[in-house]
């Protein structure tokens, strides 16, 4: 059974690595699993197939990335995220400036947890749909796409990397 989200024709399959460094209870990747919306994986192998999503990446997700049936979220801990994404040289893009709305990161730019990462590459493919089921699991959910409604709403209009980097500049020269 494919697990994932779809609208009319298209199946997003959404795709998380998982590496047994987080609590149980606060982790976004389990309760998405609960819940039939993603699937659990501890074979990074598994992942050759999707997109992932990778804050060391080179290269910016943009919606001319949306071919990819797949995507990917690495689950671990930010302490010892870099060690992790090493490991991973697949089809990897990097999310662009977006706050953080999880508890335990709130207000943090770039510290997403795997909820809010998977529902970000999601909104910016054009799947806000989709994006919102998952965030709806949880209490804050609702807060994230609040946060980030202007950012979200630019990088899923750019054509390609290029211009979510322009896109991404512009916000982070009003916080300098």
């Amino acid at each position: 059974m494919l697990i994932g989200l779809s609208v009319e024709a298209h199946t997003m399959e959404l795709l998380i690595f998982h590496a047994e460094q987080c609590d149980p209870k606060k982790c976004s990747g389990r309760k998405l699993a609960r819940f039939n919306l993603a699937r659990l994986t501890k074979r990074v192998d598994n992942l050759r197939r999707c997109l992932v999503l990778n804050p060391f990446s080179e290269k910016a997700l943009s919606p001319e990335d949306r071919n990819f049936h797949c995507i990917a979220a690495l689950d671990c801990s930010w302490a010892r995220a870099e060690d992790v994404f090493a490991r991973t040289r697949f089809n990897s893009r990097a999310l662009p400036f977006l706050v953080a709305a999880n508890p335990i990161n709130y207000g943090k730019p770039f510290k997403l947890s795997t909820v809010e990462a998977l529902a970000s590459a999601l909104f910016i493919f054009g799947y806000p749909e989709m994006a919102k089921n998952i965030l709806s699991k949880f209490t804050w959910g609702y807060v994230f796409l609040e946060l980030n409604k202007e950012p979200l709403q630019e990088y899923a209009t750019a054509r390609d990397s290029a211009e979510v980097i322009k896109i991404q500049q512009s916000y982070l020269s009003e916080l300098i």
